[in-house]
């Protein structure tokens, strides 16, 4: 493990290296970014013990410090997770390449041609915890999308990072591309990432993904754009007229189906007029998976496997097996019950009826939306996208999963034929 912090030059050094490079890859063409994608695939694979070694040590490492099951679970680099990262770069391969795609044009009647074309952000920096397959997901996005990727991943996961990393640049090599296409920061303390925060003039944008703490640094300390992958204190709304059947299966799936996720439900409501149905059912089954419920006296009346709630609970992502749960009287008290406490990721409501469906939509303020379906399919992948660089609960300049068009701006061009200003 490293020591020292890297000095000032150093840092700097890696951020100029990653801005050349990004001048490279953004004028790549379609096929040479495929190429590299579908060489640092095959490189996962035939280097699988390899990076399961590093893991490993990663892993044996963690349990030693004391690490908590969730970023235990995050920190894993399972044969399906591999599995994963290489279908996503394969997948991301296959997607239409956003760079160059004319958004629109029009001709003035001076006759000049403006049109508003889309290119690449440039250097994306992205600084994230735990987990491994962070890092082939965020590589195979930035580069098809025509960005240089700077990462910095936390010092549990360093031997995991380092061996994807270096099978990532091989894999640009191949395709004729700059191994500095990614350019991996080996040391994960915090005086390193704070001084890669400070990189004005090198990083185009900044995209955080862990926790409040690492939220809490880079509002504090960063210079550079920063899009914000948020907390997912993700809520499931059972209303009056849902089928409690289908809710109970959605529920448990939210909540159980991976917990320590951002898209994992985090908080239960249900309207009064299905509570005292639904809530003894949805606390039987989620209680035989392991879940610690907590909830308000509506919710405690229902059952007393039901602990008192905080304040602080209804707000608190989790990331484990616990989850709050409420009783309201009305779809208003729903609707507001969600926003006070969502944290703006992903939203659910269980519902027949298609006027409650529509409101609740229109009125809850997140990235995300879902309509009689689990929270978590809030994810670039099921979205269609390939993979995600995160899920932004901010509203500039990307919101929800960051998928390949969020990693790019546009520019306009104007085309003349002598024209002057009068």
């Amino acid at each position: 493990m490293p020591g020292d912090a890297m000095t000032d030059d150093a840092v700097v050094d890696l951020g100029k290296r990653a801005k050349v490079a990004s001048r490279i890859v953004g004028q790549a063409p379609t096929g040479q970014k495929n190429a590299a994608l579908l060489a640092a695939a095959d490189g996962l694979v035939a280097r699988r013990d390899e990076l399961m070694a590093a893991n490993a040590a990663d892993l044996d490492a963690a349990r030693a410090d004391g690490i908590a099951a969730g970023p235990l679970d995050r920190l894993t680099l399972t044969d399906s997770r591999l599995s994963g990262m290489v279908n996503g770069l394969r997948t991301v391969a296959g997607l239409p390449d956003p760079v160059g795609e004319v958004l629109d044009g029009w001709k003035r009647p001076n006759g000049l041609v403006i049109e508003r074309v889309r290119v690449p952000l440039g250097v994306v920096c992205i600084i994230y915890e735990n987990r491994p397959n962070v890092t082939s997901d965020a590589f195979g996005l930035c580069l098809k999308s025509g960005n240089a990727a700077l990462l910095r991943g936390s010092g549990s996961a360093l031997r995991s990072n380092q061996a994807i990393a270096a099978v990532l640049r091989d894999g640009c090599e191949a395709a004729g591309l700059p191994a500095d296409s990614l350019v991996f920061v080996d040391d994960p303390s915090h005086e390193t990432a704070t001084k890669v925060m400070r990189l004005t003039d090198h990083v185009d944008a900044l995209i955080p993904r862990g926790g409040p703490a690492l939220i809490a640094s880079i509002r504090a300390n960063a210079t550079v754009p920063v899009i914000i992958d948020g907390d997912g204190n993700c809520h499931v709304y059972v209303d009056a007229a849902a089928d409690l059947d289908e809710a109970l299966a959605i529920v448990v799936n939210a909540k159980t189906q991976r917990t320590s996720v951002c898209n994992a439900a985090e908080s239960l409501v249900v309207h009064e007029a299905v509570a005292d149905q639904f809530v003894p059912r949805a606390v039987t089954a989620l209680v035989e998976r392991g879940v610690e419920l907590v909830g308000d006296a509506g919710a405690r009346r229902r059952s007393a496997q039901i602990g008192e709630a905080s304040d602080t609970d209804f707000g608190t992502e989790f990331l484990d097996l616990k989850m709050s749960v409420a009783v309201v009287g009305s779809l208003d008290a729903a609707i507001e019950h969600v926003n006070h406490y969502g944290s703006g990721h992903t939203e659910a409501i269980l519902t027949s009826d298609l006027a409650a469906a529509r409101r609740f939509v229109a009125e809850v303020d997140a990235a995300a939306v879902v309509v009689n379906a689990s929270t978590r399919f809030t994810d670039g992948e099921e979205f269609g996208f390939g993979a995600e660089i995160g899920i932004s609960t901010q509203k500039l300049h990307a919101r929800g999963p960051m998928g390949l068009r969020e990693l790019t701006t546009y520019k306009y061009t104007v085309w003349g034929e002598g024209q002057v200003r009068n």
